[in-house]
């Protein structure tokens, strides 16, 4: 599909301004650091002024001007480099004393800070090279429904469940909390129910509706993952979110919660339905992974697998490409016969019931002109398959369909 020279003119007028925005905020909040106009903590400033612009990240490293992402690409900012001293001093400010001395023992420190008079941001601290740097990603205050975040509306369908896992897959900033949130906000919604996150830091801030959350940020509330998991169980859940599922422990706390009769939300890195399968059973020695896998025959509900894409459209920056799962009585037996490689089939020939695959989430893009067809290209799994649904000749999991 073409798509008009208007589209394109935007484009080009947004990444313009953008650039722009990036001098001109930063000058002004320079400005006002120099003027000795006092406005709470000095990272907070740095914070305000790529919140005016629109970006999502902000990178600060010893030797260069600080860099935000803004529509997906790095821009450094109209600011001198920043000294190491200078960077520590920012930082240092914005943690507390037991924060300072993690990250001096491990070299690397997560943690969640709220800006004064701004949003708040998931912030990770770390070494290189013997200096300190930062990376800042900006948590969107308001917690957007699937329509409002481009996802399908079949996502319903998953948090409709009341037992079971639900596991969200894709590669660091990919929106995985982000989607996750809009689940657990439906279920906020909906559901008399009593929910708990286990989260490294927290990222979204929920307000009890029909339901009610406790929300515990490991280092925080907890010291750490297993002494969380040891006692949730005890905190009477009826939905429970487990931040990253990182490790055997983790995982198997996870498997245990659904059996158990909860509805379990985690993460996942990998980049597709097969893959996250076999991201799951590599956490486990391969002498227990046949009892992993019939759990996850039980109590799979859904995966959910995503990256995120730069638009044409100069009112969505990103949009999110899917890749889901619904688990029924055919996803089961393929995963009991270890045929996990052949369960993009049952997606694809599955649409009716709410189903996605990459290539079919970026026809949607294309044809709804999110994303143009050089972006939908370099995304799919599949060039050629894409090519032919482009074209209005669709592939299902049994063969061509006209």
């Amino acid at each position: 599909m073409e798509h008009t020279g208007g589209i394109v003119a935007d484009t080009e007028r947004i990444e313009a301004e953008a650039d722009e925005a990036v001098v001109i905020d930063a000058a002004d909040e320079a400005s006002t650091e120099e003027s000795g106009e006092s406005r709470g903590k000095k990272l907070d400033k740095l914070f305000r002024a790529m919140e005016k612009m629109g970006a999502s990240d902000l990178h600060l490293k010893a030797g260069t001007p600080p860099r935000v992402r803004v529509r997906g690409a790095l821009k450094p900012m109209a600011m001198g480099k920043m000294s190491n001293e200078k960077i520590e001093a920012l930082i240092f400010e914005i943690m507390n004393e037991d924060q300072c001395r993690k990250y001096a023992e491990h070299g690397s420190m997560d943690f969640a800070h709220q800006a004064e008079g701004g949003s708040r941001f998931r912030v990770n601290v770390f070494r290189q090279r013997g200096l300190t740097s930062m990376a800042a990603r900006r948590i969107a205050s308001e917690i957007m429904d699937y329509k409002q975040l481009h996802l399908p509306a079949s996502l319903s369908k998953v948090a409709d469940h009341h037992q079971g896992l639900v596991l969200v897959s894709g590669i660091t900033g990919s929106g995985k909390s982000t989607t996750i949130s809009a689940m657990i906000e439906q279920i906020n919604r909906t559901r008399a129910c009593h929910i708990v996150t286990l989260e490294d830091p927290i990222e979204f801030q929920y307000t009890d509706k029909k339901a009610f959350i406790n929300q515990r940020e490991i280092g925080l509330d907890v010291h750490d993952f297993h002494r969380a998991l040891k006692y949730l169980m005890r905190q009477d859940p009826d939905v429970v979110l487990i931040g990253e599922m990182r490790d055997e422990e983790t995982f198997s706390a996870a498997l245990h919660a659904a059996e158990s009769g909860h509805l379990v939300f985690g993460t996942v890195h990998a980049s597709g339905v097969a893959g996250t399968i076999t991201r799951v059973l590599e956490l486990f020695p391969e002498n227990a992974r046949a009892l992993v896998r019939s759990s996850l025959v039980f109590n799979l509900q859904g995966i959910i697998c995503q990256k995120l894409l730069k638009t044409i459209r100069p009112d969505v920056p990103r949009v999110p490409c899917v890749e889901m799962c619904l688990v029924n009585a055919t996803v089961r037996k393929f995963i009991a016969e270890g045929r996990d490689q052949e369960l993009l089939g049952v997606v694809k020939s599955s649409y009716g019931e709410g189903m996605v695959d990459f290539n079919e989430s970026l026809r949607r893009l294309v044809e709804e002109e999110y994303i143009d067809q050089a972006t939908a290209y370099a995304a799919a799994t599949n060039a050629e398959e894409l090519k032919m649904k482009l074209k209005g000749i669709n592939i299902s999991g049994s063969g061509i369909a006209g």
